[in-house]
């Protein structure tokens, strides 16, 4: 820690003693906008949207990765409770829904509980559906709320301490019932009227909903993973039908929920046991990504010892999901030099490329927390670094780096790629 802070301390320090990179550009770059100018999400989404959650600026952004320039912005719920988590989308992508709290006095007060729904293009909000007031959080989290595969209802978590499902019709704007689920947590899509939670037991909760609505029913899966000898990370990702869950110790566990019963495939490993031997783990806050088209899993790993599973990671491994083939490691970035740069304004010409290369070389490598992966067919890997604030894109097949994304907030938690 303290070399980091000596580190960051020399470079700023040699930054500003170069003062400005570039000093024209950057007064051209400072020139105010226009006030009262409101935009509005183009049509067609670029193919390399992406959003970012910042729990301190309390907002779930949309960003260009191409531009690398901020295109909106969602602020939801009440600052110091309701953390915005991943946006969930209408089929048509005309309608965003977001569960929300609010109390009123700030923090404290009676508390209302929301589901709003907000406008997909102007991102303003249109309608709010009265829930009750007992959503859970956790941090960070994508598996809060969840909207089923026919875009018709939306799940919301709750913990009381009990355990339920709020069930919201969002066409309709009405809620629909509640489903308790001691003992399971968290939610996720898993067919039409289907979702499935986790449970402590190291089996799932199957949660249908009948057409109407009403009386959601229940049931338990066999047992698929033991929490106490190896517990599952809650960040997921979905490949068609399946699933797909990494565990503490490196253990991948693929589960289709869509039919009658869940289909279980076998478990295969991520790492060797040569990479074992090299304490070599998976980590981060948001530790796996997919390329739903090509199969292709994106893993944030780290070396270090047992319980270090939210460390962040040092390089992102690629790997063959059909043939639990490894393909590729691509380093992660140093997010504290990216940092600098985008303070420092550094463009491309040979002092600032020289001065990009200390710092690349000279600051610490703190690590990445969160991946995303857009869907199209070129796509880019988002790479996010809590602390310090930095995005980088790369281009996710050769791991190239495309761009370092310039203020993309102070405290990012979360990242969203729209399906494609």
């Amino acid at each position: 820690m303290l070399a980091g802070a000596l580190g960051c301390a020399l470079a700023l320090g040699f930054g500003l003693a170069l003062g400005p990179a570039d000093p024209a550009g950057a007064q051209q770059e400072n020139v105010a906008e226009p006030v009262g100018k409101v935009l509005a999400v183009p049509d067609q989404p670029g193919p390399h949207w992406f959003w970012l959650s910042d729990v301190m600026l309390h907002r779930t952004a949309l960003f260009d990765g191409d531009s690398g320039k901020l295109l909106g912005s969602i602020t939801a719920g009440s600052v110091g409770v309701g953390f915005v988590v991943s946006p969930l989308f209408s089929p048509d992508r005309r309608e965003i829904y977001i569960p929300e709290s609010y109390f009123s006095r700030g923090i404290r007060g009676d508390r209302t509980d929301v589901v709003t729904v907000y406008d997909g293009r102007t991102l303003m909000p249109k309608e709010e559906i009265a829930i009750p007031p007992k959503r859970a959080e956790y941090f960070p989290g994508i598996a809060a709320n969840a909207l089923s595969d026919d875009g018709r209802y939306v799940a919301v978590f709750n913990v009381t301490p009990a355990q339920s499902l709020t069930i919201v019709d969002a066409p309709a704007r009405r809620f629909v019932g509640e489903v308790q689920s001691a003992g399971c947590s968290l939610v996720y899509p898993a067919g039409p009227r289907r979702f499935f939670m986790l449970c402590a037991d190291g089996t799932a909760l199957l949660v249908d909903v009948p057409e109407d609505g009403s009386a959601p029913a229940a049931r338990r899966t066999e047992r698929f993973f033991d929490p106490d000898k190896d517990p599952l990370a809650d960040k997921a990702v979905r490949l068609g039908k399946q699933w797909i869950f990494t565990s503490f110790e490196g253990t991948v566990h693929a589960v289709d929920f869509s039919g009658d019963q869940a289909r279980f495939a076998d478990t295969w490993p991520l790492f060797s046991d040569a990479d074992r031997n090299d304490s070599w783990r998976v980590g981060g806050g948001q530790q796996i990504a997919l390329h739903a088209p090509t199969g292709r899993l994106y893993v944030l790993v780290h070396q270090g010892g047992p319980d270090t599973h939210k460390q962040a990671g040092s390089e992102i491994w690629v790997y063959e999901v059909a043939q639990h083939k490894r393909l590729q490691r691509i380093p992660v970035n140093s997010p504290l030099a990216n940092f600098v740069r985008g303070q420092m304004r550094l463009r491309d010409r040979l002092r600032d490329r020289m001065l990009s290369w200390f710092l690349d070389h000279a600051l610490p490598n703190l690590g990445a927390d969160s991946i995303v992966v857009t869907q199209d067919d070129r796509p880019a890997l988002i790479v996010l670094s809590m602390i310090p604030p930095a995005v980088t894109v790369h281009d996710a097949t050769s791991g190239a780096v495309l761009r370092e994304v310039s203020e993309p907030g102070i405290a990012g938690s979360l990242l969203f790629a729209p399906p494609a």
